[in-house]
């Protein structure tokens, strides 16, 4: 059977991030959402890593969810089987239903992803899976909070582990990784990562998703200007003084 290589620092980030939130535990049944893109690739390779190594037994399956729109996951079954890693595509109407809801020229990607994320959560609980994880990275979580501060006027961003309303939990054990050692470790393995080209809003007539890329163009000019940006970004995620804001209900009175 197949590994996959990582390097010590990717490692120990994410073993640390697992360790510190308590992503995994004795007995768990993840859901791994698996596009084929880096990040979704690294995750699932992670957590074969962890299973291989941790003093503690759980299971872990990788699901594609598949639009409805001829989609072939021939390259991504024949990976997992060559890693040993339990696979599945999940076929769904979401094309369908997007060609009947979405108005001509509206902003695709983030219906998609609500659709996809609904998928994800309805596939676990059917199948008795009790956390889903998501290949969400530092970076994702940087733009994330930009986003809502810039767009929506709050501060929020991603966290590691969280609760759903029917009892699913949602890990990210990439969460304190950043983007470019997920593309470097895809690149140091070989592996075939999927792109936009997979994305079914490229079937439409559609208008770039121009706030993420805002977002993206933003951090990366703020950390050219400042190199330590991200580094300081990342410690005030972990040191928060609310108290400290205009919310009278987080005032200390």
């Amino acid at each position: 059977m197949k590994r996959a290589e990582f390097t010590k620092k990717l490692l120990k980030q994410i073993a640390r991030t697992n360790v510190e939130f308590e992503l995994l535990q004795e007995g768990d049944r993840v859901l791994v959402g698996l596009s084929g893109g880096k990040d979704s690739l690294t995750l699932v390779h992670a957590l074969k890593h962890i299973q291989r190594v941790a003093p503690y037994d759980f299971s872990f399956k990788a699901l594609t969810i598949s639009y409805g729109m001829g989609e072939n996951y021939d390259f991504l079954r024949r990976h997992c089987e060559e890693y040993g890693i339990d696979y599945d595509v999940y076929e769904t109407p979401i094309f369908e239903i997007a060609q009947e809801k979405i108005r001509q020229n509206s902003s695709y990607c983030s219906f998609f992803s609500r659709m996809r994320r609904g998928a994800l959560y309805t596939y676990a609980l059917e199948h008795g899976f009790n956390k889903l994880a998501l290949g969400h990275h530092f970076d994702d979580a940087v733009e994330s909070f930009f986003m809502n501060m810039f767009y929506n006027g709050t501060m929020r961003s991603m966290p590691p582990i969280y609760k759903t309303q029917k009892g699913l939990y949602v890990i990210r054990p990439l969460i304190e990784t950043r983007e470019r050692q997920l593309r470097g470790f895809v690149e140091r393995n070989g592996f075939l990562a999927v792109g936009d080209e997979m994305c079914p809003a490229m079937r439409f007539d559609i208008k770039e998703p121009y706030v993420r890329e805002n977002m993206k163009s933003f951090v990366a000019d703020l950390e050219r200007r400042f190199p330590e940006a991200l580094k300081y970004i990342r410690a005030s995620f972990r040191h928060i003084h609310d108290d400290t804001f205009l919310d009278k209900e987080r005032l200390s009175l």
